[in-house]
């Protein structure tokens, strides 16, 4: 099964680091965050992936063109004009690179790689941003169960503030980020047949508006609820967050 990344967006909540590289190639723990979303898809067996590049897409095509140089050690050899990789680190990836323009919207995006999809019984799709310890293997196998076009994974988004604790007017205590108000909402991560890209108009469609409103009015589209780790990179704050959960071995969504 291939999964399609979204990669292409400018990233204008987290200008301190777009500047200078497209927001999935922000890093976590030295490596980009795109890598991490991929390596979520490969502990799960997904290993095939199409890259829906825009801005600053160059700087992705870099990165995977010179792999082995960002994940091995190696010595260059001046003299005789030779190159040696030591160690090598070689992941069982496919990557397919497509520019899909700077300024075209999710659902363009994901039509102007339909050709590198139409040909799956189905296929992942997901952002190039967030982070999560969703069981992807079972997202597809309830994805194939219900016979429906698409799958979404809904989450319930992490709380932004600390809440205060109250007895009265007395403060009691605080609780450290609690989560929303119970409500659902889209955590990307989908599975979905090729057909539902006959509902994207163009490059001005955003996935999120009619393609998926239509997919819930045909009765096409089933929710998989996650309610473990999930957490997008949309700030500074949530990139530094992310980076401390590395740092210090708690990362939720390392599961390889």
């Amino acid at each position: 099964m291939k999964a399609v990344i979204l990669a292409g967006g400018l990233g204008t909540r987290i200008s301190e680091e777009t500047h200078l590289r497209p927001k999935p190639m922000i890093e976590i723990g030295g490596k980009p965050i795109l890598w991490h979303i991929m390596k979520i898809y490969s502990a799960h067996g997904v290993n095939d992936f199409v890259i829906c590049c825009g801005y600053k897409g160059y700087v992705i095509k870099e990165y995977f063109a010179n792999y082995f140089l960002h994940m091995s050690d190696v010595t260059f050899d001046m003299r005789d004009n030779k190159m040696e990789v030591h160690q090598q680190k070689a992941e069982p990836w496919r990557v397919t690179l497509i520019d899909t323009g700077e300024n075209t919207l999710t659902g363009g995006r994901l039509k102007r790689v339909a050709k590198y999809v139409e040909d799956e019984e189905a296929f992942c799709f997901t952002y190039g941003d967030g982070v999560c310890d969703l069981n992807i293997s079972a997202l597809i196998e309830f994805h194939k169960s219900h016979g429906k076009d698409a799958t979404v994974t809904a989450v319930q988004p992490p709380g932004r503030y600390g809440a205060l604790e109250k007895s009265g007017n007395n403060v009691t205590g605080f609780s450290e980020k609690p989560r929303g108000d119970g409500g659902l909402i889209n955590g990307g991560f989908f599975v979905m047949s090729p057909k539902v890209l006959s509902l994207i108009d163009g490059d001005r469609t955003s996935w999120e508006g009619a393609p998926l409103v239509e997919l819930a009015h045909q009765g096409e589209l089933m929710a998989f609820e996650h309610h473990g780790f999930w957490q997008p990179m949309d700030t500074l704050r949530d990139k530094n967050q992310l980076e401390s959960l590395w740092e210090s071995n708690q990362a939720p969504w390392k599961k390889w």
